[in-house]
């Protein structure tokens, strides 16, 4: 719970201190960072000092009340759920927050389980406004296909060939292979360039709203529709949709989707009439979408429909000779963002990373070089900036796979352990500019006992 909820900042705002204490106290507990403010001009400070998730407030406070709060926080970042606590008495003015636009409300003194429920369901609202629908008419930095490899070719002639129609495109592989990167070239080399990209992820959407996002809904439609408010395929209009995590469809939704493929219409919720769309459909998924339609959880004839013409981006291991022009093309994009002088890598750092595993595919070596940009001193990244945790697994994946070449189990754990010793000591030395004593006191151990592990690893101080 709390590696997932760490990363949310709730701001709660009373002028009672123990309701700040309690809540805070009760939402720390759940994993979550939590912000205190006696007013709202002290809330609308906090806003610009956190990134804040989440505000819970009360109704009723001196001078800036929760109604004026909620304005300010919509002006500042409408994004961020806002959570009314109000008394009984006063529920007809909490109804009124949430027409203005909050998020949800609770009457004090609350329920403990009510309250957990109503602000994971803001935190799951404000993950889904700030990353899982994107809305992009240009990107800043240029979007092409990296890597000389056959099959990275193959893709991009597949791409130049297909971007100028409006074939549904099914785009397929493991996460982090950079799916949505071929979708956004499929884009921006299609006629419906200077239209809008927009991305749903489908897997981060709750079911209950799946149909208003991706339709949207007319007034009146449900409790708190107080206006009509387009859905994604027609803000997509003129342009294209990607449907990420397309196979985590609800199966109802399916049926409504291929509707749409086939028509070119869709019904907002509550609406009694059609809207036309012209939407070019791409889909993306990591799962075998033919193997679903098998187990009977997608519907065969829209698999038929979104897969007119598929790719599969391939995990990075099976096109390792690709992995020296990411690397090379990361240096030098983290470089410039972070305002480094990083510009180049050593060739046993470069061997290191071609022949990791990469389960995380071009998604985790990204990651990765941003890292070692940042902590590198540097202007080349060497084998003892690449992190301990990557080498620990790298060792561990070569020694486990010589087993069956009738290894001993004790020889494969003592192997496996000089090798992360000897870079540590490496790293050690490098820090220090060769000084065993310091690298030492880096290290808490002895000089002595370094200068033994050195002469037992065949490390000498002179090299």
């Amino acid at each position: 719970m709390q590696e997932k909820t760490a990363k949310y900042k709730i701001l709660i705002v009373d002028d009672e201190i123990n309701i700040l204490k309690v809540l805070s106290a009760l939402l720390r507990k759940e994993g979550y960072e939590t912000f205190t403010a006696e007013s709202g001009d002290m809330a609308v400070s906090r806003l610009y000092e956190e990134e804040i998730s989440v505000v819970i407030t009360d109704l009723k406070m001196p001078g800036m009340d929760g109604i004026e709060l909620l304005k300010n926080v919509m002006r500042f970042n409408s994004d961020i759920p806002v959570i009314i606590l109000t008394a009984h008495g006063t529920i007809n003015n909490a109804v009124e927050a949430i027409k203005v636009g909050a998020f949800d409300y609770l009457t004090k003194p609350f329920d403990r389980d009510e309250l957990l429920q109503v602000v994971k369901k803001a935190v799951n609202t404000f993950e889904y406004r700030r990353s899982d629908v994107k809305i992009d008419f240009e990107t800043d930095e240029p979007v092409h296909i990296i890597g000389h490899s056959q099959r990275m070719q193959e893709i991009y002639s597949l791409i130049e060939k297909i971007a100028p129609s409006d074939s549904t495109v099914l785009i397929s592989g493991e996460s982090g292979t950079g799916k949505e990167l071929v979708a956004r070239i499929i884009h921006l080399k299609s006629n419906r360039c200077k239209g809008p990209f927009i991305k749903v992820n489908c897997a981060a959407i709750p079911r209950e709203l799946m149909e208003s996002e991706l339709f949207g809904y007319e007034k009146g439609a449900f409790t708190g529709a107080y206006s009509q408010k387009p859905g994604r395929f027609e803000l997509a209009n003129g342009g294209t949709i990607l449907l990420d995590e397309v196979s985590e469809l609800p199966f109802d939704m399916q049926a409504k989707l291929l509707r749409v493929l086939q028509e070119h219409q869709i019904w907002r919720v509550g609406g009694v009439r059609s809207v036309n769309v012209d939407v070019r459909v791409i889909s993306a998924t990591n799962k075998n979408l033919a193997l679903e339609v098998e187990r009977g959880n997608f519907r065969s004839d829209l698999y038929y429909r979104i897969n007119v013409v598929p790719i599969e981006v391939p995990p990075l291991r099976e096109h390792r000779e690709d992995i020296r022009d990411f690397v090379y093309y990361f240096i030098k994009k983290f470089s410039k963002k972070n305002r480094k002088a990083v510009t180049g890598i050593s060739d046993a750092a470069l061997e290191y990373l071609m022949n990791y595993p990469w389960p995380g595919n071009v998604r985790e070596l990204e990651n990765l070089i941003e890292r070692m940009v940042i902590l590198s001193s540097n202007e080349s990244i060497d084998i003892t900036d690449i992190p301990d945790e990557i080498k620990l697994r790298q060792v561990t994946r070569q020694q486990v796979s010589s087993v069956s070449g009738g290894i001993d189990f004790k020889e494969i754990v003592k192997k496996a352990t000089s090798d992360i010793e000897k870079e540590l000591i490496l790293k050690a030395l490098k820090e220090t500019g060769g000084n065993v004593t310091k690298a030492s006191e880096l290290l808490g151990i002895s000089r002595k006992s370094l200068q033994l592990k050195m002469k037992e690893l065949g490390l000498r101080e002179e090299d």
